[in-house]
């Protein structure tokens, strides 16, 4: 609710009224002094009462949760009140929470809306244990070099969890089971061919049959993994029933994939994915959609039946699920909820409507390293080599599987990690920097102020990987608060995790973070501290003690 005028007047009637105050009581011949003095303390007094009724206020606001819709609940108005960003047209009529906390990393090598064919002779693609939280280090492979799989066939399963299947993405000849350290299972590699084959499942009834048939066909034909849990971002235990699912429709990292392009033509799969997703809880599923544009969301979102959905307006990270939860409705020490991709979504629902475990991925091939930055067809675990193909001139490039914050470093010979549905190349900043800062430089992406970029807010900046300086002492500047829109101090948080204080990391809300969501404040930090393996260490050490 915008009440900055109605503030601002009552401000005013109060100033006049004790100025009038004064001026009658002058000509009683008293002294200026005293009655100035008496003046003050009484205009201090009522302005002591109103600072208590405006935090009174607010605690009650955020008590009932009413200023997650983005209101001002306060009685002094704010510089934001008259001339903050008018929201869309197409959002006017709805609740938005506006987050007001956030930094957009603008880069070079936005991906143009053409979308090019990856899927090559030749072309080779994993699927990396690694990439699922909480599997065994070394599971049960069922497939040998030699062997020809269509997708769907299974590769290996987790001896925890010996019912969830790691189905193939494609068909084609089992080449490789590469090993990584203590010979854990790193790599499962198919040599894909030319024509994909795919397993058929049963057709299943999703109207006739029970949540227990529903989990084991999902574990059976390999989409399970495609689901993870909160706390820890795991893939989810099938013997726990979700409070709530949650699942973000746009992303506000740098240089993200639109999800409204990726999603066209999808439609059917997206809803029918919905439709199964509403079964496996007893809550509900809500739908985060960005009001960040003036162009709507695609139709699939904004029209979506049986979810809840949820508007959304800021700077990174807005997008994140994590974000999203902690405003729509907080994990708690003992909930347990669900989080999907978008082509995630896709691919079960494709399972209900084709009866195949259809792997596909549109793909942002991006960055400033990028000869024109495109979308590609693909499937899921793609080889580096084969998407980059003729795209990447440079050779001294850093290939990251995901965004600059958050992503995986990788090589040609590398896969893609399950969950991304982008590549970035960013020039590899391995070069010194004499006396950094205090010489004329080019500019860089930064929130210091030492750097004029205020003054530039639509620049786009080329961005390398140098980080402009060495791990420091690890101090407290505040700086995470202003980029981490929620309730949470990461600073403490962090130190909490460094000295393994189990209960202070619980209650410094530890259970509503992964990754991405500290990934900003890692970029931002002075300390150069590496905040995203503090938090997976902290993670890990929950989980561990249960």
């Amino acid at each position: 609710m915008n009440l900055g005028k109605t503030k601002l007047s009552f401000l005013l009637l109060f100033l006049f009224s004790t100025n009038v105050a004064f001026a009658q009581s002058e000509g009683e011949g008293r002294s200026y002094l005293i009655y100035a003095l008496l003046a003050v303390a009484v205009f201090l007094f009522f302005l002591m009462l109103l600072q208590v009724a405006d935090n009174l206020m607010a605690i009650e606001a955020k008590h009932t949760g009413a200023d997650a819709k983005g209101g001002s609940f306060s009685i002094f108005p704010s510089w934001n009140e008259f001339f903050s960003r008018k929201l869309p047209e197409y959002v006017v009529d709805q609740p938005v929470t506006i987050l007001k906390r956030g930094h957009d990393i603008l880069l070079e090598g936005e991906a143009e809306k053409t979308i090019v064919n990856r899927l090559r002779k030749g072309s080779t693609f994993a699927v990396q244990p690694p990439n699922f939280i909480g599997i065994s280090p070394i599971p049960k492979v069922v497939v040998e070099i030699g062997d020809t799989v269509k997708a769907g066939d299974t590769l290996f399963f987790d001896k925890k969890r010996p019912d969830i299947m790691y189905v193939a993405p494609v068909s084609g000849e089992i080449i490789a089971v590469n090993r990584g350290a203590k010979r854990s299972i790193a790599e499962v590699v198919i040599l894909a061919d030319a024509k994909i084959q795919h397993k058929k499942f049963a057709k299943f009834d999703l109207a006739k049959s029970s949540r227990e048939d529903l989990v084991a066909y999902l574990m059976e034909s390999g989409v399970w993994p495609l689901i993870r849990q909160r706390p820890f971002d795991v893939v989810a235990e099938a013997e726990e029933v979700p409070r709530d699912i949650f699942i973000s429709t746009f992303d506000t990292a740098p240089l993200a994939p639109d999800l409204s392009f990726v999603v066209e033509g999808k439609g059917e799969d997206f809803q029918k994915g919905l439709d199964v997703l509403s079964k496996l809880t007893d809550g509900a599923v809500h739908l985060g959609l960005s009001a960040n544009e003036e162009i709507p969301p695609s139709p699939v979102f904004t029209e979506a039946s049986g979810v809840e959905k949820h508007w959304f307006s800021g700077k990174h990270p807005a997008g994140n699920v994590g974000v999203q939860i902690h405003h729509i409705k907080p994990i708690g020490t003992s909930d347990k909820v669900w989080t999907l991709g978008v082509q995630d979504v896709i691919t079960i629902g494709a399972l209900f409507n084709k009866n195949i475990f259809d792997a596909s991925r549109l793909v942002a091939l991006t960055g400033a390293q990028v000869n024109e930055p495109v979308y590609a067809t693909t499937y899921i675990g793609a080889k580096m080599g084969d998407l980059l193909e003729g795209k990447v001139e440079n050779k001294n490039v850093r290939i990251i599987s995901g965004d600059v914050l958050s992503g995986k470093k990788k090589t040609g010979e590398k896969f893609l990690n399950i969950y991304d549905d982008q590549v970035t190349v960013i020039e590899e900043g391995d070069y010194y920097e004499l006396f950094g800062w205090l010489l004329p430089i080019a500019p860089r992406p930064t929130i210091s102020n030492t750097f004029p970029n205020f003054l530039f807010p639509d620049y786009k900046f080329e961005g390398d990987t140098n980080m402009h300086g060495e791990k420091r002492a690890f101090v407290v500047t505040g700086q995470y608060e202003k980029v981490l829109p929620m309730d949470i101090y990461p600073q403490h948080l962090m130190k909490a995790i460094l000295v393994n204080d189990f209960e202070r990391m619980e209650g410094l809300g530890i259970y509503e973070l992964t990754e991405e969501d500290v990934a900003l404040c890692e970029f931002v930090c002075t300390s150069k501290q590496p905040l995203q393996d503090i938090l997976r260490n902290g993670l890990n050490n929950m989980r561990e003690q249960g």
